[in-house]
């Protein structure tokens, strides 16, 4: 935790308070995420001498190519289930090119799926470090505990980002909340994943997914000019509920097509 907190924030600070750079720079980006890797491997090789059996770094593509589909494919699904829920429920729904390169609606899905697929690499940092690592860990034998106590921390470690100038809330508190969260959400979806494909590639790949696909198709179509605003906690239940009310018949696909009963994610 010294070493993941320690490179990550005090990259971040010196990166945007002493070299004046933003943190959407991905000079500063790519080395934080890499940061609970690095923590990962010092303590695997130098402290605790275990090595690498349990990181589940190896892809495993023959034998786990349903769950990278699903990783892969599950953004963009919870994303028209979130669009979908969101106006029922009234949340204004428009389209906003400028969030998506400029491309249009039926092109923006498309692009941010081959994105995704393209940066999987770049979110192996973080999934090495938290899922790799600190999920075996933090609770034996208590998997839902571990999920939640990871995505716990893992959310803490992102709140720099609501200092700095990359997130910015009208309500600082409400929006911390809910990014925390929403990620604790996503880590039990990506615990699920490398507990079932015993890899950390496909949550590597659900993690692209989320930043990459379900984030920007429901900040194009859900949020107004001026972003996050009074309907922060109405989007923030549309997720999860969509999310949720997704679980159940991505299930039972896998189930078709694994040959056996897979446990949820909760």
């Amino acid at each position: 935790m010294v070493i993941s907190f320690g490179v990550g924030w005090g990259w971040e600070l010196v990166a945007h308070l002493v070299l004046g750079w933003s943190l959407v720079n991905p000079l500063v980006q790519v080395p934080t995420g890499f940061a609970p890797a690095v923590a990962a491997i010092v303590v695997r090789r130098r402290i605790t001498h275990e090595g690498f059996a349990d990181a589940g770094w190896r892809p495993r593509l023959r034998a786990a190519w349903r769950y990278y589909l699903l990783a892969w494919l599950g953004p963009p699904g919870v994303a028209v289930g979130v669009v979908c829920l969101a106006a029922a429920t009234g949340l204004p729904v428009k389209f906003r090119p400028d969030v998506v390169a400029g491309v249009s609606l039926w092109a923006a899905p498309l692009l941010l799926c081959a994105l995704a697929l393209a940066a999987t690499v770049l979110f192996w940092g973080e999934e090495f470090g938290w899922t790799g690592y600190l999920l075996l860990r933090v609770c034996p034998g208590h998997p839902r505990r571990a999920a939640l106590a990871t995505g716990l921390i893992a959310a803490v470690w992102h709140y720099p980002l609501a200092f700095l100038g990359y997130a910015e809330y009208p309500n600082l508190a409400l929006g911390l909340a809910g990014w925390t969260a929403w990620i604790v959400c996503q880590e039990i979806i990506l615990a699920w994943l490398r507990a079932h494909s015993r890899s950390i590639w496909p949550a590597c790949l659900a993690h692209a997914g989320n930043n990459m696909v379900l984030a920007p198709l429901t900040t194009a179509l859900l949020l107004g000019p001026d972003g996050p605003g009074t309907n922060t906690v109405q989007m923030l239940v549309v997720l999860v509920l969509a999310t949720t009310i997704a679980a159940g018949p991505a299930l039972r696909l896998v189930e078709a097509v694994v040959g056996h009963r897979v446990r949820p994610p909760w």
